[in-house]
């Protein structure tokens, strides 16, 4: 028999400030003289780790480095 899934589950956490600079369709604004290299730099980071659904059961806040704005940020959860 399986056994129980258990409190722990994985989560994913998503830079804030990198989610404010980019447009409504999700794409960066990006000049085409740039090119591949601006498009490789703004790539979305994301960071995964475990919570405790019973401890927390509210959305994480952490603060992690985001390479792309090259400082430590408030990374949220995301679903």
């Amino acid at each position: 028999m399986a056994k129980n899934k258990g409190a722990r589950i994985i989560i994913t956490l998503r830079c804030t400030n990198c989610k404010k600079t980019s447009n409504i369709n999700g794409k960066t604004d990006i000049n085409s003289s740039q090119g591949a290299l601006a498009k490789k730099r703004q790539q979305k980071i994301d960071y995964t780790t475990t919570k405790n659904r019973r401890n927390t059961p509210d959305r994480l806040e952490l603060k992690k480095f985001c390479p792309n704005c090259n400082s430590h940020t408030q990374q949220k959860e995301i679903k």
